[in-house]
């Protein structure tokens, strides 16, 4: 991020714009929305500006700009729509303390302005650093069909009974009662007329006053394989309505953005073979947030309900009666397997799939190798990188054929997801070779679908390892 986004605070704030012509005008029609006092030189300016200039909302000087114009200005635009002038006009704007933009000119200005859709006082700032106006317009107008023109209204009439809202205790009460007015009793209200949207804020108080605390809860989510575009609706509403995420250590920093900036975040990454956090530790700050009352998103890979040791914790939490539920979330097995083109099962070749997992608790994980062994079984594995050479040897030793297709994705759904595909004999070099350090997870008896190649939207790099045989 090289532009950090703000508001400044305008408010008889000065701002200078350096130009007369159709750059100058662009920006002064978005400037006067403001209560800055905009101050404009122009030695010819357009018609607008003198117009502007007469009805008091801007003061024009019809002059070049010159030393010490711009001293106590906290911003200021150059537009004159000459290099020269306008690289002489912002050296004066600087040495003032004021800072410089530079229409069409992002190398040399200090600033940006965004595009800006206004719901006076609800403002939302789009911003492409420069790089895609044409996207950032797009964008503009999408949530400007989206917005009512009403929210500005309800936006400011509960700026003014803000203070009232203080009787509520801070956090999540207040963010409850805030809520509820403006995607429920404010909307309403707003319906019928203006008039009725205080009276409509006073009773939702006094009843918000009323209602007993929220008592602690628990949402077991399941945060998908790593595309937070993969994320279900229902699973994004907890991130953003959660006091606590405590994550593990394959969810994407994409998808804990999604989580409010006051939300406390918990890393309990495990990893197999490696560092981890233990399950007594994670069961404990489970319960120990959810009693002090905060709504608490246990937040894990893929979904919670595979191979996420969900039983554990779900235990841990009922033990000291505390509520919870489980979202579903997209397993890594369904994204992997839609990265190569395949289905997991397909009629006359295996009427069933299993998952599996490379190692449990007390190490390798044992399996029915001689089912798992005949031509035509389906298998996901997970956590499979590191015993790669055991399942190779079960296998083998239960008769499995040599060439029988593997296929490992790395990384599935993220814009870094590889595709390794080699045979089961080449397995342990193949994956030695390709030197897989993201998490992986790996089919036996599937390939990629040839056609494959062809479909570069995908987002797939295949590396073809039979070699290794």
């Amino acid at each position: 991020m090289d532009h950090f986004p703000i508001f400044i605070a305008t408010q008889t704030a000065r701002i200078i714009v350096s130009g007369g012509g159709d750059a100058a005008m662009a920006k002064l029609r978005l400037l006067m929305k403001t209560r800055a006092k905009i101050t404009v030189f122009a030695a010819k300016p357009a018609s607008e500006i003198e117009q502007w200039h007469h009805e008091g909302r801007l003061t024009l000087l019809p002059r070049a700009m010159d030393y010490g114009d711009a001293v106590c200005a906290k911003l200021f635009y150059g537009a004159n729509e000459d290099a020269a002038e306008d690289a002489r006009t912002a050296h004066l704007a600087m040495t003032c303390g004021a800072l410089v933009n530079i229409v069409d000119n992002l190398e040399d200005s200090q600033f940006i302005t965004p595009a800006i859709v206004d719901r006076d006082p609800v403002t939302i700032a789009i911003g492409t650093e420069g790089a895609a106006p044409v996207l950032a317009r797009a964008l503009k107008a999408d949530l400007e069909a989206r917005l009512p023109q009403s929210l500005g209204t309800l936006a400011r009439i509960g700026k003014s009974f803000r203070r009232a809202s203080y009787a509520l205790p801070f956090g999540r009460a207040r963010r409850d009662f805030w809520r509820d007015y403006y995607f429920n009793a404010g909307p309403k209200a707003m319906s019928a007329s203006e008039e009725h949207v205080r009276p409509a804020l006073e009773s939702l108080l006094a009843e918000h006053q009323t209602r007993t605390a929220r008592a602690g809860h628990i949402a077991f989510v399941g945060g998908g394989p790593g595309d937070p575009e993969l994320l279900t609706l229902k699973a994004r509403r907890a991130l953003d309505e959660a006091d606590v995420v405590i994550y593990d250590r394959l969810i994407t920093p994409e998808i804990l953005e999604l989580a409010r900036r006051e939300a406390l975040m918990i890393d309990v990454g495990k990893e197999g073979f490696g560092p981890s956090t233990s399950q007594d530790h994670i069961n404990a700050l489970l319960v120990e947030h959810a009693k002090t009352g905060a709504q608490v998103v246990r937040l894990k890979s893929g979904d919670a309900t595979v191979f996420g040791r969900l039983d554990e914790e779900i235990d841990a939490v009922d033990a000291h009666g505390i509520g919870w539920h489980i979202v579903p979330g997209i397993t890594s097995a369904s994204a992997a397997v839609a990265a190569i083109g395949q289905s997991m099962t397909k009629r006359g070749r295996n009427a069933s799939v299993r998952f599996l997992t490379g190692h449990d608790t007390r190490g390798f994980a044992d399996h029915d190798w001689r089912t798992l062994a005949r031509t035509g079984e389906v298998a996901a594995i997970y956590m499979g990188k590191k015993s790669a050479r055991f399942i190779q040897g079960r296998l083998l030793m239960h008769g499995a054929d040599r060439h029988t297709p593997v296929t490992l994705i790395e990384n599935a759904s993220r814009p870094d997801q590889r595709v390794l595909e080699t045979t089961l004999a080449a397995l342990p070099a193949a994956l030695e070779a390709a030197n897989v350090s993201g998490p992986a997870l790996t089919f036996l008896g599937l390939a990629p679908r040839a056609a494959l190649a062809a479909a570069p939207s995908l987002n797939v790099t295949t590396l073809k390892l039979e070699e290794f045989a």
